[in-house]
């Protein structure tokens, strides 16, 4: 990641469980990789997340990383993939789980657009907003 570093375009690599809970977040330009991306955003919860045993993803994640998904982290990335012939939106298996937690975002204006220059500064504001969301759900 560059920290410090003004950014036009970002990627938002995130880890959630299937709660919807954030576990890790790395910010990118818009250049990186998908799979570098990743990279980099398991690198900071390895050996830190012992219950883990399956990542799901779309297929932008395909090709290599599933196997060093395996041989670094121990676990197995399954790649959930678009229907045959599907041209329309859809909901699929576990997908949503993330789509699901970009919406929760969305409501808050920092993360609606691209507002913050600093891809650390926009980490933070994704932690913010997820405290935010975790403490009302606990006033409830």
């Amino acid at each position: 990641m560059t920290r410090g570093k003004k950014i036009k375009g970002r990627k938002r690599h995130v880890l959630i469980d299937t709660v919807g809970l954030v576990w890790a977040v790395v910010v990118t330009t818009a250049d990186v990789s998908d799979a570098a991306g990743t990279r980099e955003l398991l690198r900071q919860v390895a050996g830190k997340l012992p219950r883990m045993r399956r990542l799901w993803a779309d297929a932008a994640y395909a090709g290599q990383l599933p196997g060093w998904i395996k041989r670094h982290c121990g676990w197995i990335l399954q790649v959930v993939r678009k229907l045959v012939g599907q041209h329309q939106f859809v909901v699929l298996p576990q997908r949503w789980i993330v789509e699901r937690t970009f919406g929760w975002w969305n409501k808050y204006r920092r993360l609606s657009k691209d507002y913050e220059v600093r891809p650390d500064s926009s980490v933070c504001m994704i932690y913010l907003v997820m405290i935010h969301l975790m403490v009302r759900r606990l006033a409830r």
